[in-house]
């Protein structure tokens, strides 16, 4: 009886092991945005993930990612069957090169995405020529090539909404933080909170408007 026992709860082991494994990791990114969750595809990335959690520069990088995406649009749209950034396109990526210059120290990567319709070796292209479209716009707005990424293409894998159609939300580009710049010493030294509140250190300074410089200046005088 115990022997049968035991044969049993290793069946179950091995079937919740089974369950947490590539095919589900799969499901999972197919319905997960982008960069949504930390990478856990296949072996290979595992040396590079644990260096990165020991540092710290994993949690840095969902922070800043986190943070890029509620400040701005991190998302654009296309047309049917194009990589041409409308008006729309161009106004929230305006708003995410302002962002991003605020941040030399941070890389980004851009992945380009398509709706379901048309074949996965095509869609992955285009996805790509969105995703290059982006990083071209960016590039044009100041921001160094080297700090901006197009080397992924989710093509037709990842939609928003799942139909055969032709879909506008499917449609898209999501620009994420990737990492940092060189070596990350200046993040990884412990100064990513100066990097990360930079501004709030700025907002802290009082702005003195000439009204205040001119009475101070009288004031002075009269003594």
């Amino acid at each position: 009886m115990q022997k049968h026992l035991a044969l049993a709860l290793m069946s179950v082991s091995a079937l919740a092991i089974a369950s947490c494994s590539k095919e589900t990791n799969i499901a999972r990114s197919f319905y997960s945005e982008a960069g949504s969750e930390v990478e856990t595809r296949d072996f290979g990335r595992s040396t590079m993930a644990n260096t990165q959690i020991q540092s710290g520069e994993r949690d840095y990088v969902i922070d800043l990612t986190r943070r890029f995406g509620a400040d701005v649009p991190n998302t654009v749209n296309f047309a049917f069957n194009s990589a041409v950034l409308d008006g729309a396109a161009q106004d929230a990526l305006l708003r995410q090169a302002d962002w991003i210059r605020q941040f030399p120290e941070v890389r980004f990567r851009v992945y380009g995405h398509t709706d379901l319709v048309g074949s996965d070796a095509y869609n992955k292209s285009l996805g790509l020529r969105r995703a290059n479209a982006v990083v071209s716009f960016l590039a044009s707005q100041g921001i160094s090539k080297s700090r901006l990424e197009a080397v992924a293409s989710f093509g037709e894998t990842q939609p928003l909404v799942f139909t055969q159609s032709p879909e506008r939300k499917n449609r898209r580009t999501v620009t994420e933080v990737s990492g940092f710049v060189g070596n990350s010493s200046l993040v990884l030294n412990g100064k990513y909170a100066q990097i990360i509140f930079r501004e709030y250190v700025a907002s802290a300074i009082p702005v003195h408007t000439q009204a205040e410089v001119t009475e101070g200046s009288a004031a002075a005088g009269s003594n």
